[in-house]
């Protein structure tokens, strides 16, 4: 399947290249259908492919021991392999599809290339990388200092912004493991969230019923990472 013009592509990163930059990507993205817990990045491993996701979810997981939490996922407005941006080939995270998509993917020695040769296309790319890490910054904080159902909303906003639909393929069992809590304690809050209205939790799937409800039960954990991914990456598109 040939990449979509420009500005028909749903990948948000690609479409915030520039129209010189996309057509020297083009050719060297392949499209391909991405089952639900394929590996994009392997931990320690030498990352080979970026993958530009253009529906479903990764989930970018870290792991000490037995413990494993998710760190970061991605959508249609991001990409796997991001590390490569900063010049280092392998991560101690994993990704993996936690929601079956599609996506195009770039090698990752042609990807570092364009980066090499091209100011304007490295500086997207790490301005990408800060989007990300402060996600994670804003995830730490939100872990420390706001309750589990905060979390939770902010968590299922998260999501809502990197998929289509109002539907969310989510298990309370996956839930759980990202949010690193026990199983019970999601489920008894996705039971508050549905008193609420906001949602509507059935097996293996949270539908949203009304964003702006969850926005406001989110509070102050949600909202400048958003802010601060349309001001670097969104104002180039």
């Amino acid at each position: 399947m040939p990449i979509a013009e420009q500005a028909e592509t749903k990948n948000r990163l690609l479409r915030a290249l520039s129209p010189t930059a996309f057509a020297n990507f083009a050719p060297y993205l392949e499209a391909v259908m991405l089952p639900l817990k394929h590996v994009l990045v392997e931990m320690d491993r030498p990352t080979e492919h970026v993958c530009f996701i253009t529906s479903g979810l990764a989930s970018m997981v870290a792991t000490s021991g037995t413990e494993t939490i998710e760190v970061g996922h991605i959508g249609f407005e991001g990409m796997t392999g991001e590390h490569l941006a900063l010049m280092s080939d392998r991560t101690p995270n994993r990704t993996f599809m936690q929601v079956a998509g599609t996506g195009y993917l770039m090698r990752a020695s042609v990807f570092t290339e364009f980066l090499n040769d091209d100011i304007a296309t490295r500086k997207l790319f790490v301005n990408y990388v800060q989007s990300c890490t402060l996600q994670l910054a804003h995830s730490a904080l939100s872990n420390g200092r706001f309750s589990l159902q905060k979390r939770l909303a902010r968590w299922l906003l998260m999501v809502h912004d990197r998929t289509e639909g109002d539907d969310l393929r989510l298990t309370h069992k996956f839930l759980g493991i990202m949010l690193g809590v026990r199983r019970s304690g999601v489920t008894d809050q996705l039971h508050i969230l549905e008193g609420t209205l906001a949602i509507k939790a059935t097996r293996g799937n949270v539908h949203v019923n009304r964003r702006s409800k969850l926005e406001e039960i989110a509070g102050a954990s949600y909202g400048t990472p958003e802010r601060e991914y349309n001001r670097l990456i969104d104002a180039r598109s």
